[in-house]
């Protein structure tokens, strides 16, 4: 039985930490006024604008320890990670969930975080935000349905998407609770105690800057490891800046994912706007959605 942490409410108090890749703290103001003009308080974790001189955002102690009190904060109601890049992968086996579990609460990002977002669901059947993070805020449009989706979503306001239909769309229906994220971390998961199951769960997947022959190579290891074989649907976001080699590998991100999935019968949806870009929806993870892929509109509904 999944649980869902507690919605939001004007004056609780969100965490924002960079658990991965470093974040100066002036990219992060915008976040912070924003989320105050939401009626929210913010504290700011000591990994926002570090003084770290690496890739990092400090050393993986420092980034586990900030991490860990957010998530163990009383007064914190949901953790907002600024940014991804990487670095979820080297502490999330470090970190301690028993006062988490005793009071969950929202976690919140994409990218790298999908690592700590699939190893909350998969060993602790939590809910998490699959959302735009601390840069998404930065965009001059305060009121992009993207960023306001964000704000629905940890209000516990339910949301039902539409989009519109693509080529390569497979026609059907599916009900099941919501994985995913972003394709080369759930591949990088596989035989980790952050792996998740699929049977009867809808998938979503995106990425950015891959070569394609490595999407082509990830699908295969999903494939492989029969993450396809008893799904109930599959959700195509952003495949943005994809990269091909001298020679061409002869296929879009598109392609490869349709040929891929080409021999099972559940519904597919590409071209969903879930991505590294500015067209990132928030997603509830192991929250129940119904998928319908018809020919004319596609609704992704709680």
């Amino acid at each position: 039985m999944i649980t869902t942490p507690q919605y939001l409410k004007p004056g609780d108090t969100i965490g924002l930490v960079c658990p991965a890749g470093y974040m100066a703290i002036d990219k992060v103001q915008a976040c912070i006024s924003t989320l105050q003009q939401w009626g929210y308080q913010v504290k700011t974790g000591n990994t926002v604008g570090s003084a770290s001189e690496n890739y990092f955002s400090g050393t993986d102690d420092e980034r586990l320890a900030d991490l860990q009190q957010m998530m163990d904060d009383d007064d914190v109601r949901a953790v907002l990670c600024a940014r991804g890049g990487y670095g979820l992968t080297r502490i999330v086996d470090r970190i301690e969930f028993k006062k988490f579990r005793e009071q969950p609460k929202w976690i919140i990002g994409f990218s790298d975080v999908t690592v700590l977002l699939s190893h909350i669901y998969s060993n602790y059947d939590i809910s998490t935000l699959h959302a735009p993070m601390a840069g998404a805020f930065n965009d001059p449009d305060k009121e992009n349905k993207f960023l306001l989706s964000l704000r629905k979503a940890i209000e516990g306001r339910r949301t039902s998407y539409h989009v519109d239909p693509h080529l390569f769309n497979r026609k059907g229906e599916a009900v099941g609770e919501l994985i995913g994220g972003n394709l080369a971390l759930l591949a990088h998961c596989i035989g980790t105690d952050s792996d998740v199951k699929t049977k009867g769960k809808i998938l979503f997947i995106e990425d950015v800057g891959e070569f394609l022959y490595n999407i082509d190579r990830m699908m295969y290891q999903l494939k492989r490891a029969d993450k396809f074989k008893k799904l109930a649907g599959l959700i195509v976001g952003g495949f943005t800046d994809s990269k091909d080699t001298d020679r061409p590998f002869g296929q879009s991100a598109e392609e490869i994912i349709r040929d891929a999935v080409s021999e099972y019968d559940f519904p597919v949806c590409f071209g969903f706007p879930v991505s590294h870009g500015r067209e990132n929806l928030a997603l509830k993870i192991g929250v129940g959605y119904k998928l319908k892929v018809g020919k004319n509109k596609v609704v992704l509904s709680e």
